[in-house]
Formats: C-alpha cells, sequence, structure tokens
C-alpha cells in the first residue's frame, strides 16, 4: 500500500473521517532523523497494508496541522483511531513499537 500524502485539505476525509487507524508521520526534508524515520514508514505500509492508513504530513508545508498537534520536534509519528490520537511517538522510532500500538 502506498503512502499518502497528507495535507490541510485532505486531513479531514484521510485521517479524521477513516474507518482504519491512521499512522502520520510529521516530517520535513531537511531533517536527518526524519530521513532515517521514511523507509520504516514505508515498510509499516507495505507490512500492514489495507489494514491501516499510512501517511505523511511535510511540516514545513502544512504547518496548520503541526500547530494543531503540537508538534515541537519531528519526526513525530501520531496513532489515530476513530479519528482521535491514540498515541504519539517522538523521534526515530522503532517499526515494532509503532506496528504494536496499531494492535
Amino acid at each position: 500500500m502506498s503512502v499518502l500524502k497528507i495535507t490541510g485539505e485532505n486531513f479531514e476525509n484521510e485521517v479524521v473521517n477513516s474507518d482504519k487507524p491512521v499512522i502520520l508521520d510529521f516530517y520535513a526534508d531537511w531533517c536527518g532523523p526524519c530521513k532515517m524515520m521514511s523507509p520504516i514508514i514505508d515498510q509499516i505500509a507495505d507490512e500492514l497494508g489495507d489494514s491501516v492508513k499510512v501517511g505523511k504530513v511535510n511540516s514545513d508545508e502544512n504547518m496548520d496541522l503541526a500547530e494543531k498537534f503540537g508538534i515541537m520536534s519531528i519526526p513525530t509519528i501520531i496513532i489515530f483511531k476513530g479519528g482521535n490520537v491514540s498515541k504519539t511517538f517522538i523521534g526515530v522510532t522503532p517499526k515494532s513499537e509503532i506496528i504494536d500500538a496499531i494492535k
């Protein structure tokens, strides 16, 4: 499954109204740790397939979303269930921890 690009325009539809859990990766192109997290997020999307939605939010391009969720450092991974924040991870996070938080 491909990773969605989440923006202020599609956030409501793709995240809040999702019937599946959503993993969102808040990142920036210049961020070294974000580059380390990116392949992990891609692997999670491939492994979990249709059971979950996986998206990336460019914090520089979507400051409104970053502010809404109090993103102070990146990467920040937020898991949403039923449109609400279920769990937040800050910094490079092992794939297993993210997958465990979805279950």
